[in-house]
């Protein structure tokens, strides 16, 4: 249960809103000739991607043992 919490909250709040305010503020001047941030969809689901992933590192192990 704690581990898809963080994976949700890491995409939607890191990634999708990340992504589209990296879209709104910063974006493409030059139209389609950036990929990724010319379109708010893609920069959410970038966003998205890197939020998840960013969410997953926080899970923590389930392994009880010592790593020394």
């Amino acid at each position: 249960m704690m581990r898809t919490v963080l994976i949700i909250l890491g995409v939607a709040l890191l990634g999708a809103l990340g992504g589209y305010a990296y879209y709104y503020f910063i974006g493409c001047n030059a139209g389609n000739t950036c990929p990724i941030t010319s379109n708010p969809y893609s920069s959410m689901g970038y966003g998205a991607l890197l939020g998840g992933l960013i969410g997953f590192n926080f899970i923590p192990s389930k392994s009880k043992k010592d790593k020394s």
